[in-house]
Order: structure tokens, then C-alpha cells, then sequence
């Protein structure tokens, strides 16, 4: 069997011809036979059972009724225009109604027969009536049992629909195709893993996945495309891992006079155990002659920043240079500040270029970079320009990599003939299913502590009925001494009422905490920098007690006098970002406090978030449930890796299946690397007709 008949273009399936051919690759990008087989339906329905109009209530999705027309009537003009049909059997009457296609359905009812109605019965005016049913002439009881006891359902789209390609239609171009299909359908998996694992073959699954047989056939279908799935995307990363392990790196042969000066003078307190185990696993990986590619996850604070600085002392050590890349320039100057004190005294020439670097200073710097007089260098996403070429750069820090793409990360390896070493470092705890998943190339490790002396935030939630109660205990904590974010959401800066509420609050807030007793700061991203820098600056020196923020101080703040963050609106934000913003305080040796304040009434995940929030403060745990909530594909970074581009398999609830699937991919390629052997064969062909080419993705890091 080969891949010809999976490669057919759409267009030549019955019942779609060239105009729907044109819809379905726009709206669904489906070109071929192959891709409209992995169009899987999201439901299915028990299209055997018939029901009575008297039996409907308000719990039935869907009901299937057969009866009779007993009258019809157009009620409105033109647009506002709908189909009133009167329904009924043995029983009842119900109202069907249609919106769009009236004229065709009017020419399609005809009197005295037996329909077949199928669709979600609603409640209009104390009365159930069916929208856009499906409507069809019964001929005989028989035609019930044909469709099997599963009827697929698929989701379509408007203009799909306006070309009679409704879930109805497209389960019957499905038909044809899958009647087509039938012995066609060429293998992916090698003989061993179907046998070991009880698995269908590719040809039977596709079949059941569409029109299954009965409920165990329809769970064997989805297993063995789920594993599939999953296999072929552990396959890639995996493929990826390996091909980057066997890239030459420099080799940090020993460390000498930077890390030891550093360690015996400015480290003012002890390394803690993880920090201490991430480095022995750097030092490790840039010891063996082959290229780093590793991942730092670890929560605000946890002490990343300093074994990334630790970790480039060493390349300094062996006469190599170092950079650190952060998302904002914010950030970058707080990375820069932050490493400049840390390594005050020392002989190491730190400089940082961003997009707003004066031209005169990006010149010394590029010439600095390829004399090998600068060290060190931070910045923006300016460090991966053409024109920034540095004599011998030995080391990179990637800062919060999800806000890169994997192509501007790709540039970093042109800066050198010997490829650097990359640390990927993110504040952004990533659940170990998408861990496995989405980074599953990256060697993993984890800042599990918090620093000596560091105090989990403790976390309150509070509705806008107990503000009083809120404003006591800020005036409580600014008399001991401490500082208070409050933060206001903001979803598009230019939106009007994000900016209202901000300003509303600030009113509220100056008004209970009047000058000149108390004074406040306020930043959004409305202002111009240097008035934002300003004001950040004021609250920074002490000069002000609480700052009134959007989300822009998300990042790039470090204040350990901050001891509490009001989070406005808390219901508004999602789990990560509220995590970030909790990781703001608790930067101080002081118990910090975060104070959740929402609407009374809820949503149910809205419930849900507020209520993680409270109860956990670790990160890992705000994550999974954060993904549990929104999906794989919505957390951050994961779209944009290309990765996550899941048809059937879920990684939160099919964890199980993703590790035996990463268990056997990384066996098949221990076996065998380049998958030349016979049993091989399967997978080959179908990495060559899907256009997974693994070596293209091996000098990404």
C-alpha cells in the first residue's frame, strides 16, 4: 500500500467537487484524502433510539422523533424572515423553525409522509421548539439500524454550512470516503507495537474513529490514534534530543579565577541544595564536548538569575564570552543592574544593548563583542541582529523563552563556528505532561526551593463588600514600614475601560490614603517611559508607598520592602499570570501577602482559579491546574512551538498513553537512529509522506 491514495486531493471525492474542495481547504485546511480521514467527529450520537414529543425535557441534548408536517407558514420579510413547521406524532406537536434555506426546505416537505427529525430541542416562549433540525423522509424502520448505534457528529462552520456541509454533510461525504478507503489506508507503527499493545491497525481505527461498531470498538479507535499521535510527536522531539547531543560544543574544561572569586567574596549567602544540583548538571553538560541545551524552570525568586551568572563565569573561565537575552527592556535593565551589583568588584566588563542603545554606544559595544573586551552581554531580542558578532561566544541565557520564537532562537547558533551552550531559563512553571511535550528536546531542571530565609506569600481572596476591611490592613502594613502593588487587569492597552478602572481605583485609593500622610505611585502603559521609569523610580527609592499598576510591572521589578499585592478584578486574569504577579512580593526576609479581590458572583472556573490561588503557592500545582482549566494550547508559549497541533489526544487526560508513547519512541530510536531497519519501515514512510523531516529540526535550540 503506498501513500498515493491518502495524498488525492479533496476534490476528487464524491459528493465535493471543486467548489467545496476550495471551502474545506479555507476553512478546515483540508487539501487531501489523508487529512480529511484525521477530521475526527467531536461527539457522537445514538441515532437508533426515537423518541416521543411528549417525553422532551430540558436535559436531552438531542432527540430523534418521527411523525408528520401538519402546516407550514413564512412569518417575516426578507432578512428577519423564518419557517414555522408544525411537528407531530402519536403524542404531541412541537415547533421546528428555520432561519436560512427556507425556500429549500419548503420544496423539500411534501404532505402525508413520514419524516425522521433529528436535533437540540429549546426552550422559546414556554414551549420546546427544534432549530435547523436535521429532516428527513423515513422509508422504513430499517433505515434506523443502517447508520450503526453511533452517528458521528463534526463541527462545521457557517459558510461550510451555507454549502450544505453541516455536520449532516460532512458525515455523509465521510461515508464515501471511508467506503473508499477501505484497505487503502497504509500502516505507521511497526508489527511489534500493535502486538504488544493490543493495538488496531491504522485502516480498522480510522473506520471506527468515524462510524464505530459499538462503544469498545469506538475506545479501541481512539486509543490506537492516540498513541499514534503521541508517538510520532515523542519521535520528533526525541529525534531532536538526540541529533542536539551530538553537536560539538566548547568544552568549560575547568573552572578557575571568576567563579572561585565570586564564590569565596560576593556570594553574600548559601546556595540552596537545587540551585547547587542545577549547577553540578550545567557544569556536567558543558564538561563533555557536545552542545547544552537545557531548561531552568523554577517560581519567581527561586534564585535562577544567580546559576545562570555562576554558569557564565565558567564560560568566562575558559576564555569565552556570555549573553543573556530577555523579552522587555524592562527586564534586560533589571537583569543588567542585578548582575552588575552582584559582580561589583570583580575584573568582568558587563555592557547592554536594546532596541533604544544610542548608535554611538551599539558601535563601542560591537566593537567591544568582536575584540573580546566585553564579557558579558545583555539585551533584547538586539542581540540577535546580523550586525552583533562576538569573538567567542561560549554561553546563552535565554530569560522567559516562550516569548521567543524558534526561529530568533535559532539565530544564536550562527554567532559562532562551535555552536554556545544555551541555558533556557522561565519563571512559568510548565506542567510535566506539556513539560514532556512541548520541551521534551531540552534536558529539564527544576529550582524546587526558595532561597534561605524566603516566605511563601500567603494568599486572600476578598469580594468588593469587605474593601474596608482590605484598605485597614494596607494602612496596617505601610505603618510597619512595608510597600503595596495594587494592580489593575489590562487587556488591550488601548482600551477605554481598563484605563477608567485604573484610574477609578487610583481615586478610591488617593481619597482613603490621602497626602501627605501616604503617597502614591501610579503606572500604566499609556504613559510615556521616561514618566513610567519616573514614577516606578519613586516607589523603588521608598518615596512612595503604594503603586497603582496595570500588568506592565509584571516583570522587571525586584522591591523586597513590597510585602503586599492587591490583584483588582482577580477574575479577570488567568493562573499563570496571577502566579507571576504573586511572585512580585516575597522578595524580603518579611511574611508577604497577596489579596485576590472579585465581583461576588463567579464563574465556575473563575471559582476554580480563585480558589487554587488560595490554597497553593506552588507553581508546579497552579500550572496543572491552569491547564486542566484552559487547555494545552492556551498556555503560554505553546502555540507558537508548533507542537501542540493535537487532533485527537488530550496530555492532560491521556498522560498515560504519552509516557508509554515516549517510552517506545525513544526505544525505536536506541534501536535504531536513523530508522533504516525493516522494522522501521512503517514509520519511515509516513515521516517522508508527512513531511516530518526530523533532521530539519535539529539545530534549534
Amino acid at each position: 500500500m503506498s501513500y498515493d491514495f491518502l495524498k488525492t486531493p479533496i476534490t476528487y471525492l464524491k459528493g465535493v467537487g471543486p467548489k467545496r474542495a476550495e471551502l474545506l481547504q479555507k476553512e478546515l485546511n483540508i487539501d487531501s484524502f489523508g487529512q480529511m480521514l484525521e477530521y475526527y467527529p467531536f461527539r457522537y450520537i445514538d441515532r437508533t433510539k426515537v423518541h416521543k414529543i411528549k417525553d422532551i425535557s430540558s436535559d436531552m441534548t438531542f432527540v430523534q422523533l418521527v411523525g408528520q408536517v401538519r402546516s407550514m407558514e413564512t412569518i417575516g420579510v426578507n432578512r428577519k424572515q423564518r419557517l414555522s413547521v408544525v411537528f407531530e406524532d402519536d403524542t404531541g406537536k412541537i415547533e421546528l423553525v428555520w432561519f436560512k434555506g427556507i425556500k429549500w426546505i419548503r420544496e423539500k416537505i411534501q404532505p402525508n409522509q413520514q419524516y425522521l427529525v433529528f436535533g437540540r430541542p429549546t426552550v422559546f416562549r414556554n414551549s420546546f421548539n427544534i432549530a435547523h433540525p436535521d429532516f428527513e423522509i423515513l422509508i422504513s424502520k430499517e433505515q434506523l439500524q443502517s447508520r450503526g448505534k453511533f452517528q458521528p457528529y463534526y463541527s462545521s462552520t457557517e459558510k461550510l454550512k451555507n454549502k450544505g456541509l453541516n455536520a449532516r454533510g460532512i458525515e455523509k461525504i465521510m461515508r464515501n470516503l471511508i467506503a473508499e478507503a477501505d484497505g487503502k489506508i497504509p500502516e505507521t507503527l511497526p508489527d511489534d507495537l500493535l502486538q504488544d499493545y493490543s493495538l488496531l491497525s491504522r485502516n480498522l481505527a480510522l473506520k471506527n474513529i468515524h462510524f464505530p461498531g459499538d462503544h469498545a470498538m469506538l475506545e479501541k479507535a481512539r486509543k490506537r490514534l492516540k498513541f499514534e499521535e503521541l508517538f510520532f510527536i515523542q519521535l520528533k522531539i526525541l529525534g531532536m534530543k538526540k541529533r542536539a547531543h551530538k553537536v560539538r560544543g566548547h568544552v568549560f574544561e575547568s573552572v578557575k579565577d571568576n567563579f572561585n572569586y565570586f564564590y569565596a567574596n560576593n556570594l553574600k549567602f548559601n546556595l540552596t541544595n537545587a540551585q547547587k544540583r542545577v549547577i553540578k548538571e550545567i557544569r556536567k553538560d558543558t564538561a563533555d564536548g557536545y552542545q547544552m541545551n537545557r531548561l531552568l524552570q523554577g517560581d519567581v525568586g527561586s534564585g535562577k538569575t544567580l546559576v545562570a551568572l555562576m554558569s557564565m563565569l565558567i564560560a568566562l573561565d575558559n576564555g569565552l564570552q556570555a549573553s543573556l537575552m530577555a523579552p522587555t527592556e524592562i527586564l534586560a535593565g533589571q537583569h543588567f543592574k542585578t548582575i552588575t551589583q552582584m559582580l561589583e568588584g570583580m575584573d568582568v566588563n558587563i555592557r547592554m544593548l536594546t532596541g533604544s542603545s544610542k548608535k554611538s554606544e551599539r558601535n563601542e559595544i560591537h566593537q567591544g563583542l568582536q575584540e573580546g573586551t566585553v564579557d558579558i552581554l545583555i539585551g533584547t531580542h538586539a542581540l540577535i541582529e546580523d550586525n552583533v558578532m562576538f569573538r567567542n561566544l561560549g554561553f546563552v541565557v535565554i530569560d522567559e523563552q516562550h516569548r521567543f520564537g524558534v526561529a530568533q532562537r535559532a539565530k544564536l547558533w550562527k554567532k559562532n563556528t562551535i555552536p554556545p551552550h544555551v541555558l533556557v531559563m522561565t519563571a512559568t512553571p510548565i506542567p510535566r505532561t506539556l513539560a514532556m511535550t512541548v520541551y521534551g528536546d531540552l534536558d529539564v531542571s527544576i529550582i524546587d526551593e526558595l532561597p534561605p530565609g524566603r516566605k511563601p506569600v500567603k494568599t486572600y481572596h476578598f469580594t468588593d463588600a469587605k474593601r474596608l476591611k482590605v484598605f485597614a490592613f494596607m494602612k496596617d502594613q505601610i505603618n510597619k514600614g512595608r510597600q503595596i502593588y495594587v494592580v489593575y487587569p489590562l487587556i488591550n492597552e488601548s482600551q477605554k475601560l481598563d484605563l477608567k478602572d485604573l484610574m477609578d481605583g487610583y481615586e478610591s485609593i488617593a481619597r482613603e490614603f490621602p497626602l501627605p500622610d501616604y503617597a502614591i505611585s501610579i503606572v500604566h502603559g499609556q504613559m510615556k517611559p521616561e514618566a513610567k521609569d519616573y514614577e516606578m523610580q519613586r516607589f523603588a527609592k521608598g518615596e512612595t508607598q503604594i503603586l497603582v499598576a496595570t500588568t506592565v510591572i509584571e516583570v522587571g521589578v525586584d522591591i523586597p520592602n513590597a510585602s503586599v499585592m492587591v490583584i483588582e478584578n482577580a477574575e479577570r486574569f488567568g493562573l499563570s499570570q496571577l502566579h507571576q504577579l504573586r511572585g512580585r512580593v516575597g522578595r524580603g526576609a518579611e511574611q508577604s501577602f497577596c489579596i485576590l479581590m472579585t465581583k461576588t458572583n463567579l464563574t465556575q472556573d473563575g471559582q476554580k482559579r480563585i480558589a487554587t490561588m488560595v490554597q497553593s503557592s506552588d507553581g508546579f500545582k497552579v500550572a496543572e491546574e491552569d491547564m486542566k482549566l484552559r487547555g494545552p494550547g492556551d498556555i503560554e508559549g505553546t502555540q507558537q512551538s508548533g507542537i501542540l497541533d493535537l487532533k485527537i489526544s488530550d496530555i492532560v487526560q491521556d498522560e498515560k498513553i504519552l509516557k508509554l508513547a515516549r517510552e517506545k519512541a525513544n526505544h525505536l530510536l536506541e534501536q535504531d537512529p536513523e530508522l533504516k531497519s525493516e522494522k522501521s519501515l512503517p514509520v519511515r514512510k509516513y515521516l517522508k509522506y508527512s513531511g516530518d523531516k526530523v533532521a530539519d529540526w535539529s539545530r534549534i535550540s
